[in-house]
């Protein structure tokens, strides 16, 4: 019982001993005496390879299981009771009335957005060709060629910029499509009910 206790009580001090010279260094040469320390012996040092790394193999983050069929295509489909995935045929289609492609009712027609799409890119460029890269920072007025200029004062054409297009303007494209509205913001605090049952 006593030698259990002695081998113990050596091994606590050593390895305080131990900590203790990691942490401040081995003592100067002149108590070299005093301490012996035992060096431990010298490794031949190996050349660094990357199989030391790797080993055999590389163990990937990959699935250990396979997914059953029943999780693939509830994955894919979908589940009734939580979320279903399934196509379902399109109830709100209807026809353009311009050019008779089916579109989604509440949509604009993407084949006739594609005629909007078109002239907007040319006054871009058009701006673009005017102005340059710089920021556009006042308000633009696009006329075609036929258009009137609208009689306004003269406080009202201050720091505008006129776009003239070489074209006649669309039978679609209305004036008003480039006016701000007309409709004074209201300052009304009332607020009218919505979808009440």
């Amino acid at each position: 019982m006593i030698s259990r206790v002695t081998h113990n009580v050596l091994n606590v001090a050593r390895a305080v001993e131990k900590n203790f010279f990691q942490m401040l260094g081995y003592p100067p040469r002149e108590l070299a005496l005093a301490y012996v320390h035992e060096k431990p012996a010298t490794k031949t040092q190996k050349k660094f390879t990357i199989k030391d790394i790797v080993g055999d193999g590389l163990l990937l983050a990959v699935p250990k299981f396979r997914r059953t069929l029943e999780r693939r295509w509830k994955r894919k489909y979908g589940f009734p009771e939580y979320v279903w995935k399934m196509l379902v045929p399109k109830n709100n289609i209807k026809v353009c009335s311009d050019c008779g492609h089916y579109h989604e009712s509440g949509r604009l027609c993407g084949h006739c957005y594609k005629k909007v799409e078109a002239e907007t890119k040319e006054i871009q460029a058009k701006i673009q060709e005017q102005q340059g890269n710089k920021p556009i920072e006042n308000d633009v007025i696009v006329l075609y060629e036929g258009d009137n200029l609208p009689e306004k004062p003269q406080e009202f054409w201050k720091g505008k910029r006129i776009i003239e297009m070489k074209k006649e303007r669309p039978k679609w494209f209305s004036k008003n499509l480039l006016e701000k509205t007309t409709q004074q913001p209201s300052s009304s605090t009332d607020v009218k009910p919505t979808d009440l049952a």
